[in-house]
């Protein structure tokens, strides 16, 4: 009875901290425009929309065919021939924003399905890993890890789009230019002393 009430505490506060992630990701993209949510913005092409459809795939396919469930949407998998993990980074000008948007809203209902309907130690197999064989409670600790990496992504994205720093969007941090200014210039000064670029 304890090892149930533990497993299902466990299942419960992971589920919550992927539904926080997921709100964090998409929160990103309120109030941005339709260019600066597709742009690159890093040199490696890194955009908001595309995270959104990367993840996608990741609540696809990690609580779909791996345990069985397939996902009834049209999305690329990992092991297709010629598949490339940065095609899935970008935002082709056809497909439309809402699209994406929704097709994200549509796979995390899916894995939420799988989520509440599978016990936390219930058996997967990720073809792709070089251990397969895996329980939810893996699957699950990974997917929140890689939501959790790109809702970090997309908050760096944010703030060099317009500054909005924070997890509430509504509140910015009430500091000024000048501030940061100096804040970033302290930064630097430690960083230049710590590698003796001062002395």
């Amino acid at each position: 009875m304890l090892a149930s009430m533990i497993d299902d505490f466990a299942k419960a506060y992971l589920h919550d901290d992927i539904r926080e992630a997921r709100q964090s990701l998409l929160g990103r993209l309120d109030g941005v425009s339709e260019y600066d949510a597709r742009r690159p913005l890093t040199r490696t092409g890194t955009n908001l929309l595309g995270l959104i459809k990367h993840v996608t795939m990741s609540e696809a396919w990690y609580f779909g065919v791996v345990f069985g469930r397939p996902y009834s949407g049209q999305l690329p998998r990992f092991d297709d021939p010629g598949y490339a993990n940065r095609d899935s980074l970008w935002v082709e000008e056809h497909q439309s924003r809402a699209d994406i948007v929704d097709g994200y809203k549509r796979a995390c209902d899916h894995a939420d399905a799988t989520i509440e309907a599978l016990p936390i130690d219930a058996a997967g197999y990720v073809p792709w890993w070089p251990q397969p064989d895996v329980k939810l409670f893996n699957v699950m600790v990974h997917v929140l890890s890689e939501s959790n990496r790109h809702a970090g992504h997309a908050d760096i994205l944010r703030e060099q789009l317009d500054g909005v720093v924070g997890a509430n969007l509504s509140k910015s941090i009430d500091i000024d230019d000048a501030d940061w200014a100096v804040y970033r210039a302290r930064i630097e000064t430690a960083a230049r002393a710590a590698a003796g670029l001062d002395s």
